[in-house]
Parts: structure tokens; sequence; C-alpha cells
């Protein structure tokens, strides 16, 4: 939405851009922008060009993966996106491995919470997205990598260090920090607290932060309990940093590899989707209440 821009991007001077988006115009015999008050915007039929646009690009970028394919090995960039949790604490000995397998690979890994990831792998902006649940879009494919179990962490000195299980109840009456809205994570124990009777409103509610690192930090001075994922606390559960206790009824979730439906699927991508589902799995049975799903779903 800006020619200025769109020519520093392309290394090309603002008139050239002005002219090519003219010679365009020109060939279609319609207008593709509007421009008032030093501001432009697609027309209709602009939107129409541009939607085209992108499916030509893609296209093209298909026709060169195809082909490379065919003369060589699994190489080239891999637009990946993960939710916080399994990008920091899940991901970097999967992709390490990958990178060992496949050294002509690039990844370029996006990290957000899973609702953002979702949107760009919709998008088309990522080839493929791990998040926290099971994607809601009709555009996405969703794959089952999978279950992680969410415990309650508190310090040492907090009561429930002490017990065998927390209740749903039990972590409502005390301080509690949770994660952004958006994130998976916080998604899932809303849903978990309404099911058991609690309204997430209830909660004593003293921070939210978008940052797991954060959120063990304040948990380890007391400042209030969370849930997290187990596999996210291994280090702190090593160190006695923090204490964790299992939820009763249990918190298991299902982590989701998505991807768009319509998309072509090269070889590096394929590749990329077995090694990761593999080796999610396998790692996830190391972690205690986590167990390995084996099913699939579209």
């Amino acid at each position: 939405m800006s020619f200025t821009r769109a020519a520093e991007e392309l290394c090309m001077t603002q008139p050239a851009v002005t002219f090519q988006v003219k010679q365009l115009e020109e060939q279609y015999n319609t207008r593709l922008f509007d421009r008032s008050h030093g501001r432009i915007s697609l027309t209709a039929t602009g939107q129409i060009v541009f939607d085209y646009a992108g499916r030509i690009v893609r296209l093209n970028e298909e026709l060169e993966t195809r082909i490379g394919e065919m003369t060589g090995g699994v190489r080239g960039p891999l637009l990946l996106g993960a939710s916080l949790t399994i990008a920091e604490f899940i991901l970097p000995r999967i992709l390490g491995e990958f990178k060992a397998r496949y050294p002509e690979v690039r990844t370029q890994m996006t990290v957000a919470n899973s609702e953002s990831i979702e949107t760009r792998v919709a998008d088309h902006a990522l080839d493929v997205g791990l998040i926290e649940s099971p994607s809601t879009l009709p555009s996405l494919s969703t794959e089952v990598c999978c279950e992680d179990e969410l415990v309650l962490i508190c310090a040492a000195s907090h009561p429930f260090a002490s017990r065998i299980s927390v209740t749903p109840q039990d972590v409502a009456a005390q301080p509690f920090i949770s994660r952004e809205t958006g994130s998976g994570t916080r998604e899932f124990t809303d849903q978990y607290f309404r099911q058991a009777g609690v309204a997430p409103d209830d909660l004593n509610l003293v921070m939210e932060l978008g940052s797991p690192e954060a959120i063990k930090g304040l948990v380890e001075t007391g400042l209030g309990v969370s849930i997290m994922s187990r596999a996210s606390i291994a280090k702190e559960l090593r160190l006695a940093s923090v204490v964790a206790r299992p939820l009763e009824p249990p918190l298991i979730r299902i982590l989701s590899l998505v991807r768009p439906k319509d998309r072509f699927q090269s070889r590096l991508v394929a590749t990329f989707i077995d090694f990761a589902l593999t080796r999610m799995r396998q790692s996830m049975r190391g972690h205690d209440g986590a167990s390995a799903v084996v099913g699939r779903s579209a």
C-alpha cells in the first residue's frame, strides 16, 4: 500500500514502480488502485489481480521446487512456525537433528502464540505450523503430534508442594499467573476450568504473561501458581526451583501440526513433517504423564 516502500523493497525507483502499475492497469483496461489524499487502496478488480498474482508466484515456486527435487536431494528454505512452548522446549533438538541429516535445508522459524501461527499458515506465510490445539480453520489440515500433560507449578514453599494432586477449585483459591489471550495454553486451561465449574473470570488472576520463562521465574518467587506443560519445566524440576503437581482430573492436551490443504507439498515439507512427528512422539514418551498418540486426523 505504498509505492515508495515497494520501490525500496524491489531496489527500484518510485517512478519505475508507478510506471509498471500504470502499464498493468492499461493491460486490463481498469484501475487497480484508488488514490486519494495521499493514500492508495486496492479496487475490487485490483484485489482479484492481487489474489491471482499470489497464486502465480506460488505456482512458480512449486515448479522450481519440483524441478529441484528431480535433480537433487532435500534442500531449500523451510518456513516453520511454532507456539512458544513447542519452539522453546520441544523443537530445538528436533531441528538440530534435522539440520544434521539435511544440511542444505535453511529453516526459518516464526515463534508466536498458537492463534497467530495458525493464521499465518492459513495465509501461506508459513509452510508448516506446530500449535497447542487442533486447528479450527477449514483451510488447514491438522495432524496429531502427541499428547502433552499440563501440570500445576508452585514454589517449593507453597502449601501445594506437599499435595499429591490439585483440583481446579484448589487453584481458583490461589493467586494465579496465566499465559496471554491467544495462547494455546491459555485457551486450553480456560476450557478446563469451565468444564470443572470454575469460570475463568473468577480466578484470582494476578498477572498475564506471554513468556513461559517469565511465568516460571515469578512462580519461583512465590507470587502465585500457574499451569504449564510438563515438557517446559524439565530443567526447573531437576534444579528443584519449582514443584509440579498433577491436576485432578488430569489435564492432557493434543499438540498438532497444521498445513494448508490447498497447497502443493514439496518433498522438503513432507520429509520434515514425517521427521518432526516421529521425533515429537518419541520425545514426549520421555516425560512423565505424557504418552504418544499414533492416530492421525485430517
